[in-house]
């Protein structure tokens, strides 16, 4: 069988800017590439982690306003070599954030914080 390779999975955001802030601010992406498609209304802006090749992208379709997160799509997820700080810093920068869980009968290794589109990531202590 050929060799796969995750490449990105696409978000659709109602303001590109304060999508943007919110995984460069919070995770520390950072933008690899942005395609402008003006005459097509929409442009699309590829985020990724230092040393990681999967990105994230934003799509943005000009003047469209806010998008319904569906109840089949569940969340993205990253891995933390500090939760607590990170879940701190994600409450200071006053976005929707949970405390830190367990599944049952485990100690806390995971929260949620949600994006101003309403997709949430869940944040999972790094082993």
């Amino acid at each position: 069988m050929a060799s796969k390779k995750m490449l990105h999975a696409c978000l659709r955001v109602e303001n590109l800017e304060a999508s943007q802030r919110f995984y460069e601010e919070g995770f520390g992406f950072k933008e690899t590439r942005r395609k402008d498609y003006p005459d097509h209304q929409f442009t699309l802006v590829y985020l990724a982690l230092e040393g990681d090749s999967f990105e994230i992208e934003l799509t943005y379709n000009y003047g469209h306003g806010p998008y319904t997160v569906g109840d089949g799509f569940s969340h993205l997820a990253l891995s933390s070599d500090d939760l607590e700080g990170d879940n701190q810093k994600h409450k200071d920068l006053g976005y929707p954030t949970t405390d830190i869980k367990g599944l049952p009968g485990s100690p806390g290794r995971y929260y949620f914080v949600t994006d101003p589109d309403g997709y949430r990531v869940e944040v999972i202590r790094a082993d």
